[in-house]
């Protein structure tokens, strides 16, 4: 069934055409990804949709009581209402006024909110957009709308949320720069290329085979039109009988495929080679580093010694201290206990989690300017021009106001900025926000080839996974706990360590006693063994089946959220039924084979 669909739409911002007349649609159950560079318009095309911006032209249609929901990138919220007046606020109506107020606790208590009635105005960046997150599931809508709803969650909310957006029945759009969410939530990708749309049906990694598979079919027929008009300029040259009619016509055709070839722009990409100064023997070191606010302690006597091409990723919740970590390291706030020691030759390069104040009435060039006016790279001195058509910013966008560049691309010009200052040390906090998938996968083929220690604090599993080679997991207390390898290896490891704790905590039991005393008599099954041995098999395919059905009906209850939280919880106590049932069918399926063994050589 068909909720929405926009015709013919086109829009401008001053000089720069976003949308040439696109067609877009979202069908009953569809879960897009929108896709594109940053500055091709994905959140004004999500605006478009919502109704909140208008096209120049074209227009946008919704079905019959269609109702749409929009989550912007940087939501904003009323001076002193609390998070749970706002949650409320915006999901209220006649039909849900006796169910919203546990609906919306359950739903806060989920996403970590134990006192909803704290003020929005005293949360962090991270924890508003969580509160936004929060009303906007709530919603009972049709379309729900999502700008880059991953920024500044951390972990473990991504987790939650890529589970909760599988699980619900609505229509999603979103646009988000995490790969592994795009490639697990979304069942069709819209990339915006040029001011057109391609539609794929697949998921992230089917979209990556597809449109390079575009790409070289638009290549292959460019090549095969040169090679036409090369043919017909052969001909030309050799000079044509211009009366004849036929002669006429190869003329005409000529032109035509002349005036008609275009070659095909393919994806801006951000090349640039490596920027850094020299860095010497003494590099960075924190020795006993503490840090603590009121009685909460964020860092306790915390020590390393960051070797040359170190790649270390600091992880933990929002709020656990990974930003007062960085901003210790750049001498931004000192530590209560401890030192940083930096070695004569250190050159940091921060870039920060929210950018540093960028004129809104400076030219893009000048800004960069600001920093150098040449930078010596591998292949020799080059340009600030240079540098930043690297960057995807062309002639026209370079001598542009910086007030005209949309949230992505002032986010690139200030990266850039920091790479120019030639770092030999690079801070990155949370370097994904904002940055679109190109420019990512071009900025992490650049930090491989960076000739310096990488610090990087990010919840982009995929961008920790590529770049990270060890991690330190902020935990209680403020210790800080050293894994090796990236953020899947990380959970691999705990997942590991949590089994390990699970069966140490584990009582022995008497069965497992009893096996223990007959090691050196005949083997035999106690009268409980021989009963759960004969029942075991049953049990656990019935326990399969009540998780099967419970998941059936988490399906259905998607907006339901006191339903919801019910059955998880169910479904978890099944899972850890199921679980305790498996190992004891294991431990009842060996003592049986040892029993048959001994009864074997016995009877030999």
């Amino acid at each position: 069934m068909n909720l929405l669909t926009a015709k013919e739409i086109r829009k401008s911002y001053t000089d720069r055409e976003l949308f040439t007349g696109i067609d877009f649609s979202v069908e009953e159950g569809d879960k897009i990804g929108i896709v594109g560079i940053n500055g091709t318009g994905k959140s004004t095309l999500l605006r478009i949709l919502a109704g909140a911006e208008e096209p120049d032209s074209g227009e946008v249609v919704r079905g019959n009581k269609v109702f749409v929901r929009y989550l912007p990138q940087n939501p904003e919220f009323p001076k002193s209402m609390t998070i749970y007046d706002y949650v409320v606020t915006a999901n209220k109506t006649e039909d849900n006024e006796w169910s919203i107020a546990g609906d919306s606790k359950t739903i806060l208590n989920l996403m970590g909110f134990p006192d909803e009635n704290e003020v929005i105005d005293h949360l962090s960046g991270g924890q508003k957009k969580m509160v936004a997150l929060a009303a906007a599931l709530m919603a009972s809508c049709d379309i729900l709308l999502l700008d880059e709803p991953t920024n500044h969650l951390n972990s473990q909310m991504v987790l939650w949320l890529e589970q909760a957006l599988i699980r619900r029945k609505g229509a999603l759009v979103m646009v988000t720069h995490d790969r592994y969410f795009l490639d697990r939530v979304c069942s069709r990708i819209t990339e915006i290329d040029k001011g057109k749309l391609y539609h794929y049906e697949t998921n992230f990694a089917g979209f990556l085979e597809a449109k390079a598979e575009r790409e070289d079919r638009e290549l292959a027929s460019y090549r095969k039109n040169r090679n036409i008009l090369r043919i017909e300029l052969e001909w030309m040259r050799r000079g044509a009988r211009a009366r004849s009619t036929k002669q006429k016509a190869h003329i005409q055709r000529y032109e035509e495929l002349r005036d008609r070839i275009e070659a095909p722009v393919m994806d801006g990409k951000v090349e640039v080679s490596t920027v850094s100064s020299r860095l010497g023997r003494k590099t960075l070191e924190l020795a006993g580093v503490t840090k603590s606010y009121g009685k909460e302690i964020l860092i306790e006597d915390f020590s390393y010694v960051f070797r040359k091409m170190d790649r270390i990723g600091f992880v933990g919740p929002n709020g656990c201290g990974k930003t007062t970590m960085m901003k210790i390291i750049m001498g931004l706030e000192k530590p209560d206990r401890g030192e940083v020691i930096t070695g004569p030759t250190v050159k940091i390069g921060y870039f920060s989690q929210e950018n540093e104040y960028l004129n809104p009435k400076m030219r893009v060039i000048d800004y960069i300017r600001e920093t150098a006016e040449y930078v010596q790279t591998e292949d020799g001195s080059v340009s600030a021009s240079m540098m930043l058509e690297r960057f995807l910013f062309d002639a026209v966008l370079q001598y542009s106001l910086i007030e005209k560049l949309s949230g992505g691309e002032k986010r690139r010009l200030y990266l850039l900025k920091v790479l120019m200052e030639a770092p030999n040390i690079l801070i990155l906090d949370e370097p994904t926000n904002d940055l679109d998938i190109q420019t990512l996968a071009i900025l992490e083929d650049y930090l491989e080839r960076f000739p310096g220690i990488l610090i990087m604090v990010s919840h982009d599993r995929y961008f920790l996974d590529k770049m990270a080679e060890r991690l330190f997991v902020f935990g209680a207390g403020g210790r800080l706990r050293q894994y090796e390898g990236g953020y899947s290896d990380y959970l691999e490891k705990r997942r590991q360590e949590e089994q390990a704790e699970a069966v140490k905590n584990q009582p022995v039991s008497r069965s497992i006693a009893k096996t223990e005393k007959v090691k050196t008599s005949r083997l035999r099954f106690t009268w409980q063994e021989q009963r759960d041995y004969e029942s075991i098999e049953a049990e656990i395919e019935q326990t399969e089946e009540k998780i099967a059905a419970l998941e059936k009906q988490i399906e259905l209850a998607a907006t339901d959220f006191v339903e919801l939280n019910r059955l998880t919880k169910e479904k978890e106590e099944q899972e850890g039924l199921l679980e305790k049932k498996m190992e004891r069918y294991l431990y009842l399926s060996d003592l049986a084979d040892q029993i048959e063994k001994e009864q074997c050589s016995h009877s030999i």
